[in-house]
């Protein structure tokens, strides 16, 4: 964090004067998600796995209702696990058609191989979803740190 000062109900920070007090947070934020996203080797496997998920490779063709394409994750993993299944017939649980909740729906599948391909982005969900969640913890641990009393959240 740089210098900080309040003056006059504005407040001093990373060079700026006169913000106020959801000027600050948005410093802090920015602040917080450039440090957070510098690209290390975390950011860099969620990328990799989200984009890895996507369904943009030409397929045969699927029955009605099936998501069209494969992705880069499932045509990899089928490359290892071929049609290698679980043990004991067990089935497990993979989404499938979207990055967000309300668009996937689940399917049970047997085979590691779909499995292992479509849980790779699932993956990369996660990490960013651990990201955000640090990213607004230390903003807001570092707002109220700075902030007057009645300017502070929670």
């Amino acid at each position: 964090m740089d210098t900080v000062e309040q003056l006059n109900d504005t407040y001093y920070y990373a060079g700026k004067a006169n913000l106020t007090a959801s000027e600050l947070f948005f410093m802090i934020f920015c602040e917080n998600t450039a440090s957070q996203f510098g690209i290390g080797a975390a950011e860099f496997a969620a990328i990799v796995a989200l984009l890895s998920g996507r369904n943009s490779l030409s397929t045969r063709a699927k029955p009605m209702g099936a998501t069209k394409g494969t992705s880069y994750a499932s045509k990899a993993s089928r490359a290892v696990f071929k049609k290698t299944k679980f043990p004991l017939g067990i089935s497990l649980p993979t989404w499938v058609g979207g990055y967000t909740p309300w668009s996937a729906k689940r399917v049970m599948v047997r085979n590691i191989a779909p499995f292992v391909g479509r849980s790779i982005p699932v993956i990369g969900v996660f990490i960013i979803a651990a990201d955000i969640t640090q990213i607004t913890y230390c903003t807001i641990r570092d707002y109220n740190t700075i902030a007057r009393e009645n300017d502070k959240l929670w």
